[in-house]
């Protein structure tokens, strides 16, 4: 299956899988406040189909929005306010807005973890550096790995998701590998999607995510040039602690 097949099975069922997740996660009033402080104008890399960038565009501040899926972008664009955002297909690793500078990039749901290679990274934080408006800020967040779960070569497929794709029964099974070597993890999610007369409609996913250490994170920020870092445990800027769920990193 094609990286682009990839992407416009994910797009289908995005918005339905994930609204019930995206009501309990703590992200999104995140972002938006870091939005409301910084004042805009705001660029999210990997906004997918605008969970949490068509929020931050209601409350009037200019947005950008990019994304390397024109599945998703096709998503974005149906969606209520998304006439306020602009939008641009781009890897972020390579995007180039020209003169435009914003006082906010930020990243949401672990995007940045899409970036596989110390390249990849570093090119990503060197465009960010070169769009930020002088004391702009950049943000992202990443999942705190679980060493007990890293040390597994492998994960059995099971049942992650339940939800309703309009209006059809739908789930989606997750299994994992993982290349311990390079830190990437590969994912396979397979939507089973029941159409009421027949059999059931199935798609295949595959996605690769990179997982970082916490002082991983911060070397890499520092050598891509940024001084000022926090980094937190969650999106409530508790410290990070040996449970804690995420690594929010926060860069000027």
């Amino acid at each position: 299956m094609s990286t682009t097949e990839s992407y416009e099975y994910t797009a289908r069922y995005y918005d339905a899988a994930y609204e019930e997740l995206s009501a309990q996660r703590a992200d999104i009033p995140f972002y938006q406040n870091l939005a409301a402080e910084t004042g805009g104008p705001v660029l999210e890399l990997g906004c997918g189909t605008g969970r949490s960038l068509l929020p931050i565009a209601a409350r009037g501040l200019a947005c950008t929005g990019l994304d390397l899926s024109p599945a998703m972008l096709e998503q974005f664009r149906r969606r209520p306010g998304a006439e306020a955002v602009t939008l641009a297909c781009a890897r972020m690793e390579s995007f180039d807005f020209g003169a435009q500078r914003f006082r906010l990039i930020f990243s949401a749901f672990r995007a940045f973890q899409h970036l596989d290679t110390v390249e990849q990274q570093l090119g990503c934080l060197a465009r960010v550096r070169a769009h930020l408006a002088p004391g702009g800020l950049f943000a992202f967040d990443l999942f705190n790995p679980r060493l007990e779960r890293m040390a597994l070569d492998s994960e059995p497929e099971t049942l992650d998701l339940s939800f309703n794709y309009e209006g059809r029964p739908t789930r989606r099974y997750v299994g994992a590998t993982r290349d311990r070597v390079n830190q990437v993890i590969q994912l396979t999610m397979r939507y089973v999607e029941e159409t009421g007369a027949g059999p059931a409609r199935e798609s295949i996913v595959h996605l690769s995510m990179r997982w970082f250490w916490r002082y991983e994170i911060e070397h890499l920020m520092h050598r891509a040039g940024f001084t000022d870092v926090k980094i937190y445990g969650d999106f409530d800027r508790s410290p990070v602690g040996r449970n804690s769920p995420a690594f929010v990193v926060l860069a000027r």
